[in-house]
């Protein structure tokens, strides 16, 4: 194997996002000792749209993936079935989206927020989706107001939480140099 620039910015993207992995592993056991609104912060998805903005789609999607389905095979928590499969699903949309999005917008001010709440939207319809395919699997029901709950009612401290945090985190990390995601108008010149 060489050593080029394009294998040195694949290491630092693998590099950057174990790390976002981890935070996603440990995050929740902060947010966990706020016990009204712990869970409702959303912690995990923290992560996978950082890794998402900063490494790529290929990336945030692969660490947004994992991330639900390691910490409940390590920890537990989130219950694997249905909770887990769902997030797994739902946190890949995030960091694929984010990622995808990032690189096609142009970096403009306020980009960002349409690219998270476009990640943040999509990713929520497709945990709905796949809640309503695992209930008809377990033979159980998924109705409209469990959506409505689980991804908006009982995430608003979540929801707001993000669109805060995400965009000066993403702003600052670009500033310090950290991203690492080619814009496409970049690359064609």
């Amino acid at each position: 194997m060489q050593n080029n620039g394009t294998t040195s910015l694949q290491i630092r993207r693998m590099t950057y996002a174990a790390l976002y992995l981890a935070i996603a592993m440990v995050l929740p056991f902060i947010t966990g000792q706020i016990p009204e609104i712990g869970a409702m912060l959303c912690p995990m998805h923290i992560p996978a749209l950082l890794c998402g903005f900063m490494c790529g789609w290929p990336w945030g999607m692969t660490v947004g993936f994992i991330a639900p389905l390691l910490r409940s095979v390590l920890f537990g928590m989130p219950v694997m079935f249905p909770s887990a499969v769902a997030m797994a699903f739902e946190l890949a949309v995030y960091g694929g989206m984010a990622g995808f999005l990032r690189q096609k917008l142009p970096r403009k001010k306020g980009i960002t927020y349409a690219a998270l709440l476009i990640s943040m939207v999509a990713g929520r319809l497709v945990w709905g989706a796949v809640r309503v395919i695992l209930a008809g699997l377990s033979g159980s029901t998924f109705t409209w107001a469990l959506f409505l709950a689980g991804a908006v009612t009982n995430a608003v401290p979540g929801i707001i939480l993000q669109l805060v945090l995400i965009p000066i985190l993403v702003l600052a990390m670009e500033r310090a140099g950290l991203s690492l995601i080619p814009h496409e108008k970049k690359e064609q010149i």
